[in-house]
């Protein structure tokens, strides 16, 4: 039987049983929908958690000073203990961290882009060697000024995200971007503190200019240079000297586990929280996405069941056709190819027909959001991720499901005796 002949009664069996057939694309195209839907949606939020919540640099280690002096390094973080940590293997660069070790207070009284804004709050600094952020640098060489000049600050780019999706709203005040706030200066009066105890030192007035936003800012407060932290650090009269922390970067991802163990040995601890919230969050959209998925997958399973069920009501209908056909020439292979290909035209149509059901629905969900829900931090364009495998994907898996349950019915169909057809003993 050549393909122009298989084709012509695929298409004729098909169309003759309209209602099994429709069952049946509509069994599978219900499984391949939800499974597309769902894998779609956890997709989608978990790269919002990756990406915007919890923006986890892979290759990265933060290292802070261990809790319990343990001899060799005291369990401090000093040059010596840097340089010790940057010889380690699978190191690609040490970046030194330094807290300002005194409080700080912004007390901004003036116009805020348009608005009026009167407000103090509390500030937390963090000095880090420059090439830590210099990629988000937009203005300047993010290097110490000196006393007296406004200190290059970066902020995090998921502050600004929760000032523009919760603190400007409620106040009235205007939305900013990126490039809005670089060059925006306030005043910063360090060893100052609404709520906390300060240093016996003078107050500190400075002022302090955004030249930059990064995913590697902090979310409570402002980066600086390190050499800026280690002057106000020394003016106050605090610890200039040992570091707060050292983020590692390895020269592979791969070798972060190792870079860890080497850490710990040296009596040092990783900061890994924003790494295990992130990989918290992460497992739990994965979890919620493999239940569904799994639940998909059972709908799949149930309508390859219905296929294989009506096919081989199709088979039995059709023994004396079938018969006919062997008699006069068809082979086992020739009936064989052609109940598989009837299964595979209806899994086709409904893979494909399931997919084009979960891009819809994933459009109309997205449109949904948009219109019912209130804008909140990292609310996505689209909670839904939809590369081309995944869409390839439930179109092959329709037909593998349809193929699957017509597996059994066309090898019954092939083993008709034309012989027993003819002399009238069918059933």
């Amino acid at each position: 039987m050549n393909g122009a002949a298989l084709r012509r009664l695929v298409r004729l069996n098909v169309a003759r049983d309209r209602r099994a057939s429709v069952s049946s694309v509509f069994g599978v195209g219900v499984g391949i929908a939800s499974l597309v839907f769902f894998v779609a949606l956890g997709l989608g939020v978990g790269h919002v958690v990756r990406e915007k919540v919890f923006p986890v640099d892979t290759s990265l280690v933060e290292v802070v000073p261990s809790q319990l002096s343990l001899g060799l390094l005291g369990g401090k973080l000093d040059q010596s203990a840097v340089d010790r940590l940057a010889a380690l293997p699978g190191v690609k660069r040490a970046y030194r961290k330094m807290q300002v070790r005194v409080p700080a207070v912004s007390v901004y009284d003036g116009d805020f882009f348009g608005r009026r804004l009167r407000m103090g709050i509390e500030v937390l600094a963090v000095g880090v060697d420059p090439d830590f952020v210099r990629r988000d640098v937009q203005l300047g060489d993010f290097s110490d000024p000196g006393e007296g000049q406004p200190i290059p600050s970066v902020a995090a780019s998921r502050l600004l995200e929760i000032y523009n999706k919760t603190f400007a709203p409620a106040r009235g005040l205007p939305q900013l971007s990126h490039g809005m706030v670089t060059g925006f200066t306030f005043p910063v009066d360090w060893n100052r503190s609404f709520v906390a105890e300060t240093k016996p030192g003078p107050v500190t007035r400075s002022q302090a200019q955004l030249v930059g936003v990064s995913d590697r800012g902090l979310l409570a407060g402002i980066v600086i240079p390190l050499e800026a932290a280690v002057r106000l650090n020394a003016a106050a009269g605090a610890d200039a000297t040992t570091f707060t922390g050292v983020a590692l970067e390895a020269v592979d991802p791969s070798q972060v586990p190792a870079l860890v163990e080497a850490v710990k040995a040296m009596g040092l601890r990783v900061d890994d929280q924003e790494r295990r919230l992130a990989e918290n969050a992460g497992a739990a959209v994965a979890i919620t996405t493999s239940a569904m998925a799994l639940l998909s997958l059972l709908i799949c399973v149930l309508a390859a069941f219905n296929i294989a069920h009506a096919l081989s009501a199709a088979v039995r209908a059709r023994e004396r056709e079938l018969g006919v056909m062997r008699a006069v020439g068809a082979s086992r292979r020739d009936v064989f190819r052609l109940v598989m290909a009837e299964a595979t035209l209806l899994g086709l149509m409904g893979g494909l027909g399931g997919t084009l059901l979960a891009l819809a629905a994933a459009t109309g969900v997205d449109m949904l959001a948009a219109r019912v829900l209130p804008e909140f931090p990292f609310k996505p364009d689209s909670f839904f991720s939809l590369p081309a495998w995944l869409l390839t994907g439930g179109v092959v898996l329709g037909v593998i499901a349809a193929v699957a349950g017509a597996f059994l019915p066309a090898r019954r169909a092939s083993a008709i005796d034309p012989a027993r057809v003819l002399a009238g003993q069918v059933g």
